[in-house]
């Protein structure tokens, strides 16, 4: 007689607090925050995207009107042409050499010194952190004459020491980055080290090191980008053209080609490819540097 009573189906009753109205508000800020993400990389892979378009489009097709979006002919030795024009392989293995050697500069030098900074106590630790941090808003137009004068009594003018050995001094910003991070490690992991024998320097290099990967990925990209891009740097410090590094070489390249835009572009091309390459290998330990505390 049990079975053969049937109650009617009970209506659906959403959870306490989220009623459809407000579910429907959450859908709809949702899709609407994805639009305007979408939207913002559109705009700003478009000149990307105009960059490698226009480097592989003949010369005659660059003054139609109105503009093609893609090219009517693919002009691929565009690239093999850019290559011949200048010494291309000799500024890229300038750049490389300059943005490797301050990369690895800036990520010793940094960790250790946020490593101070955040693990060790000592007296006077924030004051002297917050004077650190000030220097960042100091421009770069107010040490410029100073460092050139320094650089030049080390006869260091015309070599790529300038533009080295500088990131071996630590970067505020860098320390900052670093800093963060390493503050949210939890101080009992380094305490219980020290307990079991460990000195500081095993500390830092086999417990602090392997967790600091994340932020040191970020730190390393940004050092590479900064080094990559540097064309204030080499123009000051660099004289002989053999040293040019690739972001004086296109300069030169724009001076003395002005009309071919077509090679410009595929240069430019070129010479941009090694930053992708970079961040779609990175990109994961990148983004995790930056969530997972560095901007706490």
């Amino acid at each position: 007689m049990r079975d053969s009573l049937k109650l009617p189906d009970a209506p659906l009753v959403p959870r306490a607090g989220l009623t459809t109205d407000r579910l429907m508000g959450i859908v709809n800020g949702q899709i609407v925050s994805r639009l305007i993400v979408l939207i913002g990389a559109v705009l700003f892979l478009l000149p990307l995207f105009w960059m490698i378009v226009t480097s592989l489009k003949p010369v005659t097709e660059i003054s139609v009107f109105p503009p093609t979006v893609l090219p009517q002919a693919w002009k691929w030795s565009n690239y093999t042409e850019a290559f011949r024009a200048i010494p291309f392989a000799r500024y890229f293995a300038n750049s490389s050499i300059i943005a490797v050697c301050s990369t690895i500069g800036a990520v010793l030098s940094n960790f250790l010194i946020a490593y101070g900074f955040s693990r060790i106590q000592w007296r006077g630790r924030d004051t002297v952190f917050m004077v650190v941090l000030a220097t960042i808003f100091i421009p770069f137009p107010v040490t410029m004459i100073p460092l050139v004068v320094v650089f030049s009594k080390l006869h260091w003018i015309n070599t790529y020491l300038p533009l080295i050995v500088p990131s071996f001094f630590g970067n505020a910003f860098f320390i900052f980055l670093l800093r963060q991070f390493l503050m949210q490690l939890p101080m009992e992991l380094s305490e219980a080290a020290r307990i079991d024998g460990a000195s500081e320097l095993q500390v830092m290099r086999q417990i602090i090191l392997p967790l600091a990967k994340p932020a040191l990925t970020v730190v390393a990209i940004f050092s590479f980008i900064n080094a990559w891009n540097d064309f204030l740097g080499p123009l000051l410090y660099l004289q002989d053209e053999r040293l040019y590094t690739l972001a004086i070489g296109l300069q030169a390249f724009r001076s003395t080609h002005d009309v071919q835009i077509t090679l410009l572009m595929a240069a430019s091309t070129l010479a941009v490819l090694p930053i992708i390459v970079l961040f779609l290998i990175f990109q994961r330990s990148f983004i995790d540097g930056i969530t997972t505390g560095t901007l706490k």
